[in-house]
């Protein structure tokens, strides 16, 4: 009986270990960092960037369960995404760490802030309001999610409500987040004096040389831009530059600054080596027009099919994906009308009006495509609500004294076509030639 007992208990284990081989759940495959490109590689930041991303990807290896860990992970990746504008990826990255949190720690506040926080940034607005509200009640004195309520509720429509998490953020923690939500505020009701001063608080509150004090930075010099001031805007653009180098932001203001003294050959280059740092569709939107200001038509036909594919592929995974997928609709629609497919333009303004109908952007998008189809009347319903919170963009002025003088409204739309051609004419060259020939035709 002996000589048989040994075989037969290591045919036991030989089958309990073929079974734990063959059936135990695989490890996790944590998503790794990508290797920066350019200018984003050189420099302390990227080095301890690595250096810490790689720490937190060796500590969860050997502590898989430590939530700590893959929270600051997520926060690690959401800042990179920022950084290269590589959001499809680490926007996704995060996302799936933070919903690894959130299932061992369902009321992680930190967690879903993050969650709500990638919610805005994919433009998935409502869900990312619902997720901040529920934030707010696990913690209520926390200065983080007064901003994210702030942003969500600016992208809502909700403008109201949007003034009075401000002043909660800005009364919890007055610092540079708090100080730039004042600013757009005070900007969406037109008083950019004001955004300005706000908007230099925030500056001054930041560290130079990080990225979200010089992406405040080029803030200020764009309320400069937009106010007229292009010498300003463009000291703000080259000391944001200077601070951070090879800043894709500035650089793209600095060829904003170009193209309106019309030296188009040198905007385009700004451009083209912002858009090699940083993938952002809003660079191959800006670089269509210049090609076309600059009588290069072959090369802004084709930036602007890129464009497109860029946005369609975002938008399709947003509706493959209710938690991910960057909603695009209201970019094409600007995009669609670019190369004049009107339909398909109308279309995305559609849905995007049908998600957040209170947004004076999104007011705005319509009533754009409707007057390039020439149906004006429709199109100032939608201007009368873009116009609500006072604003006082030169582009939103010239768009709607172009829709009220093809109403008849001469007096009325031709005073806000002088104001906008006397500010910043430069902001949109089709909305400054359209008011220029109406204006010569009185």
């Amino acid at each position: 009986m002996k000589k048989y007992l040994y075989p037969g208990l290591l045919l036991v284990f030989g089958l309990l270990a073929a079974g734990i081989f063959f059936f135990k759940k695989p490890a996790h495959r944590m998503p790794e960092l990508k290797a920066r490109r350019g200018d984003l590689a050189a420099g302390g930041e990227w080095l301890n960037t690595k250096a810490a991303i790689e720490g937190l990807l060796a500590k969860l290896r050997s502590q898989p369960d430590d939530q700590k860990s893959r929270l600051l992970l997520a926060q690690a990746y959401m800042q990179e995404a920022r950084v290269t504008g590589d959001h499809p990826y680490y926007d996704g990255a995060a996302m799936e760490l933070l919903e690894e949190v959130l299932q061992a720690e369902p009321e992680n506040f930190e967690a879903l802030c993050c969650k709500a926080s990638l919610c805005l940034t994919q433009h998935h607005f409502a869900q990312g309001l619902g997720l901040a509200q529920q934030a707010q009640k696990i913690n209520p004195h926390s200065g983080f999610v007064y901003g994210l309520l702030t942003d969500a509720n600016v992208e809502m429509g909700h403008y109201d409500e949007a003034v009075k998490m401000a002043d909660r953020m800005n009364q919890v923690r007055p610092d540079l987040p708090a100080y730039a939500r004042v600013s757009y505020l005070r900007e969406i009701y037109g008083d950019v004096p004001g955004a300005i001063q706000a908007m230099d608080m925030a500056t001054k509150a930041g560290f130079i040389g990080l990225e979200q004090t010089e992406w405040t930075r080029v803030g200020l010099g764009h309320l400069y831009e937009v106010s007229g001031d292009t010498a300003r805007a463009r000291g703000y653009y080259l000391m944001a530059l200077a601070a951070r180098p090879g800043y894709a932001y500035a650089l793209a203001g600095l060829g904003r600054m170009a193209a309106a003294k019309r030296d188009y050959p040198l905007a385009i280059s700004y451009y083209q080596k912002a858009r090699v740092l940083v993938k952002d569709y809003a660079f191959s939107d800006e670089l269509t027009d210049l090609y076309r200001l600059n009588g290069q038509h072959d090369e802004a036909k084709k930036m602007a099919e890129e464009s497109i594919a860029m946005l369609s592929d975002a938008a399709k995974e947003a509706d493959e994906n209710e938690a991910m997928g960057h909603y695009a609709d209201r970019e094409l629609a600007y995009a669609y009308l670019k190369t004049n497919e009107l339909d398909k333009a109308l279309e995305h303004a559609k849905i995007e009006y049908a998600r957040r109908p209170d947004n004076i952007d999104v007011n705005e998008t319509m009533a754009w495509v409707l007057y390039k189809r020439g149906d004006y009347a429709e199109a100032q319903k939608y201007m009368q609500v873009a116009r609500r919170t006072g604003s006082k963009n030169p582009v939103l002025l010239g768009r709607a004294g172009l829709i009220l003088t093809k109403l008849g409204k001469t007096a009325e739309g031709q005073a806000l076509l002088e104001k906008s051609l006397q500010t910043a004419p430069y902001l949109d060259t089709e909305v400054a030639a359209e008011g220029k020939k109406l204006l010569a035709s009185r």
